[in-house]
């Protein structure tokens, strides 16, 4: 098969590197990749939502498949575009149509549903710049801290949590009126804040059959202790050792059937990766924090390492529709991973940075994210540059790995969290 990828973060570099195993796959193509995929695939420099230009490619290429890695494209309905596309519409695409991608394109649409459906959430309600009033007034019900969404797409960044009644009805006044995420936050939903541990849940799906895949947690913040900005994610670690057989059979009878039920009911057609945000609060309890539609980053990186299957045969089921003939083995190792990131990020960073040390590294998986060839070296592109990947019979044991494996890394001002794992 020929199989193209769609992305260019240390998630996609994660699917080349998973599917490049695969027998089943010929030709390996990745729009636009990065150094990692480059090194496995052919890296084609078109934009994600080059719908035109992907088409092009596709029959170029004779693509057989299309894995679709980041939101950006699913909400923008580029699984639409290849079913409307006579030309297209034989290649599969691995990635829910646009209007079922709006449960990551929109939260107020994944709250109604979450609510129609009887799946665990936390209260909402959602206002505009018409509304703001309403807005503080939701707000003065609420206990802090007081949790803001921006209903769009804002990069992993539109979330914001604060302490402070006053500084909350600034903050909803600066989404509403000053427009601080863009179009992302012409609607913003309030929720209370529910207060626990988060974990992510990874869900595959044909549209009818379902599948789970090993749970991760993710870090999101740029501090030691879970401080400061919130980030793209800064390392992973899985399997959660929280998440006990009773706790992880509570999230697919409370969560995930209903999720999977809920696409059937409400006709939204899914083949894909359901990305589930969770939380867990007193009791015991599973709680969604959000939808995402397509697979996590950094998480990936620690998921698909510890899937034996062959990605391509998984892929292809989901595809075809027979997924439940499908059964998923799991590597009983855990595995962690550490995003290395650009100094100054998640605000502003200089890129072209030379990074050196990737190929003295043997005991991890380097996945490259924000990194890309120039002149024959491997230098800086974006705020997280590269994930390294370990493996260990604890987690512990991998992530002193994957510090290791950092320590023979360099690039000017690079930096990492050296506490990733430190809340288990």
């Amino acid at each position: 098969m020929n199989i193209l990828i769609l992305g260019s973060g240390g998630r996609e570099h994660t699917f080349a590197w998973k599917i490049a195993q695969s027998p089943l796959c010929k030709n390996l193509y990745v729009a636009p990749g990065n150094s990692g995929t480059a090194q496995i695939a052919t890296n084609v420099n078109i934009g994600v939502t080059d719908f035109e230009a992907i088409k092009n490619l596709a029959l170029d290429k004779q693509i057989n498949m299309v894995v679709v890695g980041p939101e950006d494209p699913l909400v923008q309905g580029v699984h639409d575009f290849f079913l409307n596309d006579s030309a297209l519409k034989h290649i599969p695409v691995i990635g829910p149509q646009k209007v079922a991608a709006q449960l990551e394109g929109s939260k107020e649409f994944a709250k109604e549903f979450m609510m129609r459906h009887n799946i665990p959430t936390a209260a909402y309600e959602s206002f505009t710049k018409d509304t703001v009033e309403q807005g503080y007034a939701f707000l003065e019900t609420l206990k802090p801290p007081y949790v803001l969404k921006a209903d769009g797409l804002a990069a992993g960044k539109g979330v914001v949590i604060l302490n402070n009644l006053e500084e909350a009805k600034a903050e909803l006044k600066s989404m509403l009126v000053d427009a601080k995420f863009g179009n992302a936050s012409t609607k913003v939903v309030i929720e209370e804040f529910l207060d626990g541990i988060e974990l992510s849940c990874f869900v595959l799906t044909d549209g009818d059959n379902y599948k789970i895949l090993p749970t991760a947690k993710d870090y999101k913040r740029i501090g030691e202790g879970d401080t400061g900005l919130n980030t793209g994610g800064m390392g992973a670690v899985s399997p959660v050792p929280f998440a006990t057989n009773e706790f992880l059979n509570k999230i697919e009878e409370r969560i995930v059937k209903p999720t999977i039920e809920g696409f059937k009911k409400d006709k939204l057609p899914y083949v894909g990766f359901v990305f589930i945000g969770l939380i867990k609060v007193e009791n015991n309890d599973p709680k969604v924090i959000e939808y995402n539609v397509r697979m996590g980053d950094p998480e990936t990186e620690v998921v698909f390492p510890r899937m034996k299957n062959d990605l391509v045969e998984v892929l292809q089921a989901m595809a075809n529709g027979t997924l439940n003939a499908i059964d998923i083995e799991i590597d009983e190792r855990a595995a962690t991973t550490i995003m290395v990131v650009s100094g100054g990020y998640p605000e502003a960073y200089e890129k072209g940075k030379e990074i050196t040390g990737i190929d003295t590294i043997e005991d991890s998986i380097p996945f490259h994210a924000g990194a890309q060839l120039k002149d024959g070296k491997v230098v800086t592109s974006g705020g997280r540059v590269i994930s390294i990947t370990s493996y260990g019979e604890t987690y512990q044991e991998a992530i002193k790995k994957s510090y290791q494996s950092i320590d023979k890394l360099n690039f000017d001002k690079m930096y990492f969290r050296k506490d990733i794992g430190f809340d288990l």
